[in-house]
């Protein structure tokens, strides 16, 4: 791999894509420079990361280093964006985002002497079952590509999109796993209604919905045939789904993707 990677922002989603590539030996933590914003992150992470990792404060002696590196990650809050001043170097070097709704336009604007990526991806990339989507700017090298996607593809699946799809993706992405789990608060607080245990009901439905999410992947099922498997006539499952449909769950579910994307558009 390349000899000097930079991490603007060491989180908890740049830790999952990083951590992978030493644990594999992938990558040396002597050719990782990472830049923090304070002085508790930094000693934050010199205490308690796994790895000795190259690590500065912002605008502290030597952190320049970072700007010397062939490719960074950006990995900070959105609103920190501002307080980063690009430093000239080599016009070759990749910049590889990973800030929601930080659109490619506004990327190559505040970083005009590298090549930018924009990448999106989600909370489950910190257990190595992430997605991972990302879009090209311009006249980047197919070695390029291919090395990005090698430096995630040990934590997360990998799409290629176009960004317009990127805000579809992160709705669906990043934003689904706060959706499925207010999905799968509500269906254990019912089973908590009909007399069971919280911890033991929430554990019924996160047991359910695994199970059958294996289901349709290992037997190819639609969702559709999935549900006429389980739907017998004046049953108990059409009797629930026509409660949920009379209070338009699916359409609420449809509008709170869209709604999600919508806000991601209005970011860039």
């Amino acid at each position: 791999m390349t000899s000097k990677i930079a991490v603007i922002g060491f989180g908890n989603i740049a830790k999952a894509i990083i951590t992978p590539l030493f644990d594999k030996k992938l990558l040396k933590p002597k050719d990782v420079y990472c830049l923090v914003n304070t002085k508790k992150s930094l000693e934050n992470i010199r205490k308690n990361y796994k790895y000795d990792i190259n690590i500065f404060q912002a605008n502290s002696k030597g952190s320049e280093i970072i700007w010397d590196c062939e490719v960074k990650f950006l990995s900070v809050k959105p609103q920190q964006l501002k307080n980063i001043i690009e430093l000239e170097k080599n016009k070759n070097y990749l910049l590889v985002s990973i800030l929601a709704g930080v659109s490619l336009e506004k990327l190559i604007k505040k970083f005009p002497n590298h090549k930018c990526v924009r990448v999106v991806t989600n909370i489950p990339i910190t257990i190595g079952k992430g997605l991972t989507g990302i879009s090209w700017g311009d006249e980047i090298k197919e070695a390029q590509k291919q090395f990005i996607k090698r430096l995630f593809e040990n934590s997360s699946k990998i799409y290629e999109f176009p960004e317009d799809l990127l805000d579809i993706f992160l709705s669906l992405t990043s934003s689904g796993p706060a959706i499925v789990a207010l999905i799968i608060e509500a269906l254990s607080d019912g089973g908590l209604s009909g007399g069971l245990q919280k911890r033991l009901s929430e554990e019924l439905v996160v047991e359910m919905i695994l199970g059958t999410v294996s289901l349709i992947k290992e037997t190819n099922l639609t969702t559709a045939e999935l549900k006429n498997m389980v739907t017998s006539p004046g049953g108990t499952t059409i009797s629930a789904l026509r409660v949920l449909e009379n209070r338009s769950l699916r359409s609420a579910l449809i509008e709170a993707v869209v709604s999600a994307s919508n806000r991601s558009k209005e970011f860039r």
